[in-house]
């Protein structure tokens, strides 16, 4: 695996079930691994091998799910001439709602994200696209 997570960014990931009430829009994702069309968006960690995150197989955001996914498998993925599964360096946490292939997948609107994003009179649909616009680039 390349850029595999240190211990400290282990460390700071929820372990299982301590998320659980919270709404899964609101799954904060700590870790993002990824390879071709392919990638895994990881909430919770077991500690030992386990995270439980939500998982794009080659691009199919309509079979797309939450679940658990194997640390040691995702190291073992390789495909030739030599592509290993990468974790991304500069992912930042945030709440799943906020990561598009996310939100596709479970069909979540991105108006209502941003309008949860904004306060007050601001509420407006210019705003939420200006809103979006900002936060995705």
């Amino acid at each position: 695996m390349w850029n595999e997570p240190t211990r400290e960014q282990l460390t700071k990931l929820p372990r299982f079930y301590q998320t659980e009430n919270i709404p899964l829009k609101d799954m904060p994702i700590h870790l993002h691994f990824f390879i071709g069309g392919c990638d895994w968006y990881m909430v919770e960690y077991d500690g030992q091998d386990l995270f439980w995150g939500y998982a794009i197989l080659n691009g199919d955001l309509e079979m797309a799910e939450w679940g658990y996914i194997s640390s040691q498998e995702l190291k073992d993925l390789k495909i030739p001439p030599g592509f290993e599964v990468d974790c991304d360096r500069f992912w930042q946490v945030k709440k799943a709602s906020q990561v598009e292939k996310i939100r596709m997948g479970n069909h979540w609107s991105a108006k209502e994200d941003c309008k949860d994003n904004l306060s007050g009179k601001e509420k407006t649909d210019d705003a939420c696209s200006g809103y979006c616009n900002r936060r995705n680039h």
